[in-house]
């Protein structure tokens, strides 16, 4: 069994910053792509930021020059730093890998959310 366990979630000011951290273990061979989306009241989940395994970034026209994904392929970990936050930051926010496992080949795999509330 593989999954992703998220933290760092809670409650800011706007103009704060927040760091979430998310870890993938279990029966794991390789990671390929891992990302942030957040799904706020209402809305559907998007994308917010993703990196690959060599690094490359993609970022949401949203967030950009704010937050900043970075991984630890030793630790099979995803961070976000999130800067400059905005009450339109509000949502839960979902870790994902593609994860090539031992017993059940590539699978997308998704974190329990963590809640980022962000008061004006």
């Amino acid at each position: 069994q593989v999954q992703l366990v998220e933290s760092g979630g809670g409650l800011v000011q706007a103009g704060g910053s927040l760091r979430l951290s998310c870890a993938a273990s279990g029966s794991i061979l390789s990671i390929n792509a891992m990302g942030w989306y957040r799904q706020a009241p209402e809305k559907q989940r998007e994308l917010v930021a993703s990196i690959t395994s060599g690094g490359r970034t993609n970022y949401a026209d949203s967030v950009k020059g704010r937050f900043t994904i970075s991984r630890d392929n030793a630790k099979n970990a995803v961070y976000l730093q999130m800067n400059s936050l905005k009450p339109e930051d509000t949502a839960v926010y979902y870790c994902n890998a593609d994860i090539r496992t031992v017993w059940s080949g590539y699978l997308e795999v998704w974190g329990q959310g963590t809640l980022v509330t962000v008061s004006s």
